[in-house]
């Protein structure tokens, strides 16, 4: 990921919090946005030491970075989050919420408490960071990101919880875009899909194959991210990814 900090600094003097940014894409969201000039708030629930790391790298290439805790299905938690912000910063332009869980069961094997924590970190957990993020953005507007999936449209096997969150979370975007945006505050969603060529559509990968297009991932969406805030524009961004066959 050290190529990330050859980026030219087009987000200089602008703040962004990214949650779930331990490891993972979150954690390549967030070295892009620092590269790109960006002070960068990491939050993570539990991984404290991951944070720690991706904070001390990224202050190792110059970047401007912070590590906060916190739980984004509990408002005194997200709370916190954007009160260190302020503390550290002084200032919010951009909220990446990243913070998701995934996982694919069939119906018989769907627990109430799976339900329950599926709704709580893919929906109320956007909408509670937006929420705190809205009081810290200045007069000129922030812009929100919420990292989703087009799985609601395609409708997988055993996905029927899971489907159900990204569905809620594409309707609470366009109504966040639409209710904030007389304050100047764009909310968009990034929709994205993973494609095997010549084999249709199929669940984001897992294990080693991750490796395969995470990189590639974290790159489409930190420039969509990046080119959406200087636009200042809400709207929907689509990102196919292809995996050439082996």
């Amino acid at each position: 990921m050290s190529r990330y900090f050859e980026r030219a600094a087009e987000l200089s003097g602008k703040t962004a919090v990214v949650t779930g940014a331990s490891n993972g894409i979150g954690e390549g969201i967030a070295r892009c946005l620092a590269a790109d000039g960006a002070a960068v708030v990491i939050n993570y629930a539990s991984s404290g030491g991951e944070a720690d790391r991706v904070v001390a790298e990224i202050k190792a290439k110059g970047g401007k970075a912070i590590a906060v805790q916190g739980d984004v299905t509990k408002a005194a938690d997200v709370e916190r989050i954007f009160a260190q912000t302020k503390q550290a910063f002084a200032r919010l332009d951009i909220l990446v919420n990243n913070a998701t869980v995934y996982n694919l069961l069939p119906l018989n094997q769907v627990m109430e408490e799976d339900f329950h924590r599926y709704f709580n970190i893919n929906v109320l957990g956007l909408q509670l960071a937006t929420q705190e993020a809205t009081k810290l953005f200045g007069p000129e507007g922030g812009s929100v990101f919420n990292i989703n999936s087009v799985v609601s449209d395609l409708n997988p096997q055993n996905s029927v919880y899971y489907v159900a969150t990204k569905s809620a979370a594409a309707s609470v975007t366009r109504a966040l875009a639409n209710e904030l945006s007389v304050k100047k505050i764009r909310v968009s969603t990034i929709d994205v899909i993973v494609q095997l060529l010549n084999r249709g559509i199929e669940a984001p990968p897992t294990g080693d194959a991750i490796a395969f297009v995470e990189d590639v991932l974290v790159e489409a969406l930190s420039n969509g991210i990046r080119c959406w805030a200087l636009r200042l524009e809400s709207g929907t961004i689509n990102i196919l990814l292809r995996r050439p066959k082996t």
